[in-house]
């Protein structure tokens, strides 16, 4: 089992940073990819960035070059750094890990809310 307690969020305004923190506690080792995804209102959840564990990453589309993810081993954090944010950013983001013991599972945590204001 993996719990995962994200932080992070609010409100910005367009074209500020912000940054989310996910703090994974448990099997740890068991992890093989963490990443964040997000939820709009009347939109499917989408990928924003995943990191695996030999250090290969995943962005999608429409955060490419604006944000970045990186995993602090040390304190069992990914942060997810959200540069040049737009409204369309709007979302619940949550956090995801992928972990690999006897099954592959995927754990996710209660989500935070980002609002970016015009």
């Amino acid at each position: 089992q993996v719990q995962l307690e994200e932080s992070g969020g609010g409100l910005v305004q367009a074209g500020g940073s912000m940054r989310l923190y996910c703090v994974a506690s448990g099997n740890i080792d068991s992890i093989v990819a963490l990443g964040w995804y997000r939820r709009a209102p009347g939109n499917q959840r989408e990928l924003v960035a995943s990191l695996t564990r030999g250090g290969s990453t995943n962005y999608g589309d429409s955060v490419r070059g604006r944000f970045t993810i990186s995993r602090d081993y040390a304190k069992n954090t990914a942060v997810l750094q959200m540069n040049s944010l737009k409204p369309e950013d709007t979302a619940v983001y949550y956090c995801n890990a992928r972990a690999q013991a006897t099954v592959i599972a995927d754990y996710w945590g209660q989500g935070t809310q980002v609002t970016v204001s015009a």
